[in-house]
């Protein structure tokens, strides 16, 4: 059998895209069903469909938000944030409301101080079945983020809309292709929802396309200027714990308010910043003990009114100021300087990061993987064509070594396979788990050349093939072995002649 060749996944959609239209031609006569397996072929043209989910107050909006780099979720209780909400890149500013029953209608975009604000007109959130909003943004182009309602809420209608679109019934694919999941620690309302995704079939929310993040991180620690350092710990012992290895692909620590002032930070909240900076270090600790002492003491410069301070602390909470000014005190002169500073400390950078290889890098993959569920499970509600079809599916999902990887992936890390643990991280590493592209995967510098490239998969590959043919493996380690050396020699493949580099 030829050897994967990992890092395009060009032949993979062609493969998908064929069989969605064979299956729209074979159920022609059925229009519904037509309709529906064309916008799963529209889909795998789309941005990667990712959900931001978690419970009540995990700060899913101004997570959205700081991604973004604008205003434009509602961070509020009202009417709107209890709708599954798409935010979309579009040409114009947007905003449409879907129904459950009839047509779509427009509503106004209306801005108020900076902030996207949306009025439901009176309709009930439980008569909707989403909201979709346009907003032209550069973090849009490649991902479209759809705000959840907060689980365990205490409406348990908000919560089920929220259920129901990220694991709908049998018969109904899920339209999110990966899932960020906000948490504040890790509870077992949390655990219990993760785990409720795992091994649910080939396009479900596991492990190898759910993200979960450490939200409202800087309240760690009493909300101390070194609060994310305890943040960032706690996150990698998150990522240690094997019950958790196997719910989610890594665990990050942000700051989702610090992130998102950062991004907007006005000049106005600068001087008013730099006053507070300027008072005495004991006067301004003593005001920032609480909310409340900072917004009612009289020692605060009058430069700084009430009012203003109450706007600080909606803007960046008492964790951001006290950041804020100590990076004025330390050399921030200038509003672009301690927006940098902000948004450096916040961890946005690392989620960006995470986003980008462990979805972004899998946009194609993680699309098919959408598109075949969506067909294998109208192949089990209209039998009719399903023998023909289902062989089409399955030799996809069977004979693509980037789906085996997956599969493989999400094993070691829920512990269904079993390495030496000597091994584990550079089993992981060279499945993709920790970026798919050839550098990573060989733990190379990303301007590693391809003679470097080509001498670092040999000598896995070698080290591999022994793996597998050693006597002190069992079955299933052996087979997981091989899989990696079908990794390796695809390595080595995209570096030959035929495709340099």
């Amino acid at each position: 059998m030829t050897a994967p060749v990992l890092g395009g996944r060009t032949s993979l959609t062609a493969s998908v895209r064929q069989v969605l239209r064979t299956a729209v031609d074979a159920y022609r006569h059925q229009p519904h069903t037509a309709k529906a397996l064309r916008r799963q072929l529209d889909r795998l043209d789309e941005p990667l469909r990712v959900a931001i989910a978690g419970k009540v107050k995990a700060g899913k909006s101004t997570l959205l938000n700081a991604l973004v780099g604008e205003a434009i979720a509602p961070t509020d209780a009202g009417e709107c944030t209890r709708v599954v909400t798409w935010y979309r890149d579009g040409r114009s500013p947007r905003i449409v409301m879907h129904p459950k029953a009839g047509q779509p209608s427009p509503l106004p975009v209306v801005r108020k101080d900076g902030a996207l604000t949306i009025d439901l007109g009176g309709v009930p959130a439980q008569r909707l079945d989403r909201l979709v909003v346009d907003w032209p943004a550069q973090s849009l182009r490649t991902m479209t983020l759809i705000d959840t309602p907060g689980i365990a809420s205490l409406s348990t209608e908000t919560s089920r809309r929220t259920l129901t679109f990220l694991d709908p019934d049998d018969d109904t694919p899920t339209e999110a292709d990966a899932v960020v999941y906000l948490m504040r620690h890790l509870h077992a309302a949390d655990a219990e929802f993760l785990a409720s995704f795992r091994d649910q079939g080939v396009a479900r929310a596991t492990a190898v396309n759910t993200v979960a993040v450490i939200s409202r991180a800087d309240e760690v620690g009493g909300g101390r200027v070194d609060a994310m350092l305890s943040a960032r710990s706690i996150a990698a012992r998150y990522r240690a714990e094997p019950a958790l290895r196997g719910l989610c692909q890594t665990v990050v620590a942000v700051a989702g308010l610090l992130a998102h002032t950062g991004r907007t930070l006005r000049r106005s909240e600068f001087v008013a910043l730099t006053e507070l900076a300027g008072m005495p270090r004991e006067g301004l600790a003593s005001a920032l003990l609480s909310v409340d002492r900072f917004v009612r003491t009289e020692s605060v410069p009058a430069a700084v009114p009430a009012a203003e301070r109450h706007d600080l602390l909606d803007r960046f909470g008492l964790f951001g100021i006290r950041l804020a000014t100590t990076l004025i005190r330390q050399g921030a002169r200038s509003p672009s300087e301690l927006a940098g500073e902000l948004v450096g400390r916040s961890g946005l950078a690392e989620l960006q990061r995470v986003l980008q290889i462990q979805f972004g890098e899998r946009r194609d993959l993680l699309k098919a993987r959408s598109a075949l569920l969506a067909l294998d499970r109208l192949l089990r509600v209209e039998p009719g064509e399903r023998g023909p079809l289902a062989g089409q599916v399955e030799r996809i999902l069977t004979g693509t070594h980037e789906f085996t990887e997956l599969r493989l992936l999400s094993a070691l890390r829920s512990g269904a396979v079993g390495l030496p643990p000597q091994l584990v991280d550079e089993a992981e590493r060279l499945l993709g788990g920790t970026g798919t592209a050839p550098a990573a995967r060989l733990a190379l510098p990303a301007a590693a050349g391809p003679d470097d490239l080509g001498r670092a998969a040999g000598l896995a590959l070698a080290q591999w093939q022994r793996h597998a043919e050693s006597p002190m493996f069992g079955r299933r380690s052996a087979d997981a072995c091989r899989v990696i050396v079908r990794s390796c020699e695809g390595l080595l493949a995209g570096l030959g002649p035929a495709n340099p580099g």
